[in-house]
């Protein structure tokens, strides 16, 4: 996610980074991989908004995240802004939530004990 919000915040200034935006744009399929790990300020979120904007209706989106939608008007400090992404993301979707045990956890208790 830093690296998608690096591009965007650059996207204006870098012609690499614009081009990297458009490509991830064109696609037709894109992953993201821990959303709302850490807070987004508001510039961010916006940036985050209009990217998912652009994909809606054009990209089928993958998301993985270790917080539910509830908790995202927290992380990204806006609830306007948050209610649209949410919007575009649950229309058309389907959510998989996932319980039990943390695989790298489980899989690491000779380092960390009983965890």
């Amino acid at each position: 996610m830093d690296q998608l919000l690096q591009l965007l915040k650059t996207q204006e200034i870098s012609r690499n980074a614009k081009l990297r935006v458009n490509r991830i744009v064109r696609s037709d399929l894109v992953i993201l991989d821990d959303l709302m790990f850490m807070a987004l300020d508001r510039q961010e979120a916006h940036l985050f908004f209009q990217l998912i904007n652009k994909l809606y209706g054009q990209a089928s989106i993958i998301l993985t995240s270790n917080k539910g939608p509830e908790d995202w008007g927290e992380l990204l400090g806006d609830p306007a802004v948050t209610t649209a992404i949410l919007d575009r993301i649950l229309h058309r979707s389907e959510v998989i939530h996932l319980t039990g045990d943390s695989y790298r956890l489980k899989h690491r208790q000779t380092i960390f004990g009983n965890c």
